[in-house]
């Protein structure tokens, strides 16, 4: 499409002036970034001043990361799905937004101007290419640290027409949606209450945040504070956060089964049973795709890593303090004290026995 757009700009079909059918589409909007771009680029901290430090930055950006999170979590189990992986456990997610905000001092001090988070799109891509390997990943990500020193290859980016840009995100956003929809297996939507909680919170996660962003709205918001104002209204205008919030709260305040509620089938991917039905040791087998690359032998050896809440052998029951003692169960075993009287003098073997 990049190319058939290419060939309609150089042959004039697509309109050369501003605002006339077409002109979006042309390749040569955005040309001027391509020349003036330099050949060779080396980015490296504190290229543009000695960052700053603000209250008011601070909490605005706490906010974004806020939202950023929430979005997050959801990308790492709508990842795992695609991919054919579990769904991460609780290191996995821990580690992932710990990475998250390491990218984000990264960024910062390169002066990047925007903080570092997983990219929904980029899973729409794995649903699409059905290349989920982490080698693909990591491979890319040598081969893009390479290319950005190479300023005139990223600029040569900048000119996909927009057209292309929302076609692509039409794609990678559609499969995300049904990523996410497909979640909903697990529920039982003959439920009156699954369907208030569901549809609630779809529809106030689109109208909220569109109520916001529409004229002076964000105005509304008067706390007193400026850094307050600010997060509550970048929370409220991410759809993500919103319906997100408003479905955990009515979907554990609300009563409902397990069963009703899915909980009881998502639970399920947690558990590998064989054909008896007998529960596995399937940590190894399952959850072996969320280990670290190497080290493992020692992280396992190591008692005090199931209290450090990014490695694979961390305990959450442990590290918070809970005893995680459970009454022992005697269902349908009977002990049977089987003992043997001999009665001599009758000359007949008794048994007595005991249950």
């Amino acid at each position: 499409m990049w190319g058939i757009c290419a060939i309609l700009t150089v042959t004039d079909v697509l309109h050369p002036n501003e605002g006339e059918w077409g002109h979006d589409a042309r390749t040569d909007v955005r040309i001027g970034v391509l020349q003036e771009a330099s050949w060779f680029r080396f980015p490296y901290p504190g290229q543009w001043g000695v960052p700053t430090v603000s209250v008011a930055a601070v909490f605005g950006m706490l906010a974004g990361v806020l939202a950023s999170m929430v979005e997050s979590v959801g990308d790492y189990y709508a990842c795992a799905r695609l991919s054919g992986a579990p769904p991460p456990p609780t290191h996995a997610i821990n580690r992932g937004i710990g990475m998250e905000g390491i990218g984000c001092i990264l960024a910062g001090a390169w002066g990047s101007g925007n903080g570092t988070t997983s990219y929904s799109e980029n899973i729409g891509v794995i649903g699409i290419t059905k290349v989920g390997s982490r080698r693909v990943i990591q491979t890319g990500a040598i081969i893009m640290m390479l290319f950005s020193i190479l300023g005139k290859f990223g600029a040569f980016f900048v000119t996909i027409p927009d057209p292309i840009v929302g076609g692509v995100f039409l794609v990678m956003f559609g499969m995300i949606l049904a990523v996410g929809i497909s979640n909903l297996q697990f529920v039982d939507l003959n439920s009156s209450r699954n369907l208030f909680v569901l549809g609630f919170s779809l529809f106030f996660g689109l109208t909220l945040p569109q109520w916001i962003s529409t004229g002076k709205n964000a105005d509304t918001i008067q706390t007193g504070s400026q850094a307050v104002d600010q997060i509550i209204v970048v929370l409220l205008s991410t759809s993500m956060f919103v319906g997100g919030f408003l479905g955990l709260v009515l979907d554990n305040t609300i009563p409902g089964t397990e069963d009703e509620r899915g909980l009881s089938q998502w639970k399920k991917q947690f558990v590998a049973e064989d054909e008896d039905g007998m529960d596995k040791d399937n940590a190894k087998r399952t959850f072996d795709c969320y280990d670290m690359p190497f080290g493992m032998s020692y992280i396992r050896r190591w008692r005090w890593t199931q209290y450090i809440q990014f490695c694979p052998t961390f305990e959450p029951s442990i590290s918070s303090c809970q005893r995680s003692e459970q009454p022992v169960e005697v269902n349908a075993v009977h002990v049977n004290i089987t003992k043997e009287l001999i009665d001599e003098t009758n000359g007949y073997k008794r048994d007595t026995t005991y249950l």
